[in-house]
């Protein structure tokens, strides 16, 4: 058998086609399920409980969508991370130039365009980043389902540290 490197014959043994590399199983369970998920970005928090289990179910079956959903909420916990970060940022930053004085009339560009002259300082700048940053953060917010996934999170961890003082509470009474 040939591979097409420079008309040498190359010799492929039987163990070569059978490798990981060549047969991975990389596909839903349920190819149409899988569909319906993909299209909702594998978020199932905003449909009804009832339907919910069928979906719930796929996912403890289906390594593929469980793993496509775990990429998918760390994008968008990335993404709101990240917004989170850039807001509180610029909120310092506005921080910093409202305290040193001399940084607020500071011109960080200066045009004159149309005889208009234009100024725009160092705090009108970090003001417009904090507006920019604050407004995607709205957005990350209502586009993905990272609020809901993170409280989630944090109602579980809650759980759990209860739980576990509750039972430190009843091993120290007994």
């Amino acid at each position: 058998m040939t591979s097409g490197n420079y008309g040498h014959p190359k010799e492929i043994d039987s163990q070569t086609l059978v490798s990981p590399r060549y047969s991975r199983q990389d596909s839903c369970v349920d190819p149409v399920v899988g569909d319906i998920l993909s299209s909702w970005r594998y978020d199932i928090s905003g449909i009804t409980p009832a339907m919910r289990g069928d979906y719930e179910e796929h996912f403890a079956d289906c390594a593929h969508c469980r793993s496509r959903q775990r990429l998918h909420r760390t994008i968008d916990v990335v993404l709101i991370g990240t917004t989170t970060i850039s807001t509180v940022a610029f909120v310092l930053a506005l921080a910093i130039i409202h305290h040193i004085q001399p940084l607020q009339h500071w011109a960080l560009v200066n045009l004159h365009l149309w005889e208009i002259p234009i100024v725009l300082s160092v705090q009108a700048a970090a003001a417009i980043g904090l507006l920019l940053s604050f407004v995607c953060w709205v957005l990350v917010a209502i586009a993905t389902p990272a609020p809901v996934f993170l409280t989630g999170v944090a109602l579980n961890q809650a759980r759990l540290l209860h739980g576990r003082t509750l039972d430190d509470r009843d091993s120290r009474v007994a």
